[in-house]
């Protein structure tokens, strides 16, 4: 899950197989997914835009929210259950805080103190995160393709914390530091549903580990950062349903359909659009800099990412 978050997406139980001919359904899965990431890529400049109309956490929680409703009635309208066994609700709370409600606030607050696009690239590095972290925690091999895509991940942090100055890096730690605890929390959550993974279908899991975790975000927002919905201009409007409708219902309807027809490693690299896309998107829409510390993190993270999901 913005994300990944969202933006990155939220690890949940394994894809059921899908009834279509295997080839028209890897066709529909590399559509689905195109799509996914695109909006998710494009919601990185959209949500720091959105910064000069609302507080942070509000931003973040509230879409969030009406989201889940939203996606709620999708599956109701496809005839599936939103129950989840009683045995399950511990790891729903788990997952919903670790990979919605702590990756929601955390990127929310550094966006304040990062350009969207850096922050799209710190956000990109949950799957080498979750590399790094299956080592102790799930006993696979922390193999030299690991460890280099681990210290490309780190190459890409270290150019961003440079900028352009001295002064520049220390303004940058904070929504460094946010970012990079949101990604590595959101890693945990990753690891911890692929050790214990919740035995509900992937969109009714969706639908409440995104209710879960953006309530109490959206809840937090409202009661100490007193937002002014009265106040937000007809742009702030169409754009906080941008975050609504395409971010968090489309954008996860499709990336869990994809996931349905496509292996879990082509899904991971096919995320590495929702950098590239919120980099070109945030220098074309907010003039933000595009210049060799953000190319080169990028690259770095991109190729990060591209030899974690293949190791």
């Amino acid at each position: 899950m913005d994300q990944r978050a969202p933006d990155e997406p939220i690890a949940v139980s394994p894809p059921t197989s899908s009834t279509q001919p295997p080839h028209e359904n890897r066709a529909v899965g590399y559509a689905l997914l195109f799509v996914a990431t695109i909006i998710w890529g494009i919601n990185w400049p959209v949500a720091k835009y959105l910064l000069h109309e609302l507080p942070p956490l509000t931003l973040r929680g509230l879409p969030g929210v009406f989201s889940a409703l939203i996606l709620a009635g999708f599956v109701l309208a496809k005839g599936q259950s939103l129950r989840a066994p009683r045995g399950e609700w511990g790891k729903l709370v788990l997952y919903a805080a670790l990979m919605v409600g702590f990756w929601m606030g955390l990127m929310g607050l550094s966006l304040v103190h990062l350009p969207a696009s850096e922050t799209a690239i710190l956000g990109a590095t949950i799957p080498v995160w979750a590399a790094g972290l299956a080592w102790p925690m799930l006993g696979e091999r922390l193999s030299v393709l690991r460890v280099i895509a681990i210290a490309m991940a780190i190459g890409g942090v270290v150019l961003l914390m440079g900028g352009d100055s001295i002064n520049v890096s220390w303004e940058k730690i904070p929504g460094i530091a946010y970012a990079l605890i949101a990604a590595l929390l959101f890693a945990l959550g990753a690891v911890l549903a692929k050790r214990r993974p919740i035995a509900i279908r992937p969109l009714p899991a969706a639908v409440w580990q995104i209710g879960l975790g953006c309530f109490p975000v959206a809840l937090i927002g409202i009661l100490f950062e007193h937002p002014h919905f009265g106040g937000m201009s007809a742009l702030g409007w169409l754009l906080f349903g941008f975050s609504t409708i395409f971010q968090g219902a489309i954008g996860y309807a499709c990336w869990f359909a994809a996931l349905e027809r496509l292996p879990a490693s082509t899904a991971a690299i096919g995320t590495l659009i929702v950098p590239v896309t919120g980099v070109v998107a945030s220098a074309i829409s907010l003039g933000e800099p595009l210049g060799i510390p953000q190319i080169g993190a990028l690259l770095l993270t991109v190729i990060g990412v591209a030899i974690a999901a293949r190791s």
